[in-house]
């Protein structure tokens, strides 16, 4: 039989992707960053100590989310905003701010939820560590 070597795979099982967010009504007020895809959670969720780099943005809804963990937290959905996800086109949406706490690294780690991807539409290539244009349906 032969034999192999196994290659150390990074980070295996996840899928980071660039993401920009602007202010839909006051231009130049926009954020960049990197998010996990997560399809687990619903919304674009991003830090509430952000949320002043957008400017002024209408709270939607005060909502009760709940972690994989089974804890209740607050969040809070702003909008407008136009979302840019990798090469994709833009959309536009909502982006939900809740308080998280930095890694390790003392960064911030943004979720990508399956909503902006829908909107899109995305889909997620496990296999490969990427998303890619799937055809829209109304099914």
């Amino acid at each position: 039989m032969g034999s192999f070597k196994l290659k150390p795979v990074r980070d295996m099982g996840k899928i980071n992707v660039d993401v920009t967010i602007s202010n839909a009504l006051e231009v130049g007020k926009h954020i960049s960053f990197n998010a996990l895809v997560d399809t687990g959670s619903t919304f674009l969720t991003l830090p509430s100590v952000w949320k002043e780099r957008l400017g002024e943005l209408k709270i939607l809804e005060k909502v009760d989310m709940e972690m994989a963990s089974g804890e209740i937290r607050p969040g809070e959905i702003f909008g407008p905003v136009t979302i840019k996800i990798a090469n994709f086109r833009d959309i536009s949406g909502e982006v939900l701010f809740m308080e998280m706490e930095p890694n390790d690294d003392g960064e911030y780690e943004p979720l990508l939820g399956y909503l902006p991807l829908e909107a899109i539409p995305a889909g997620v290539d496990m296999l490969n560590h990427r998303l890619f244009k799937v055809k829209a349906s109304i099914k």
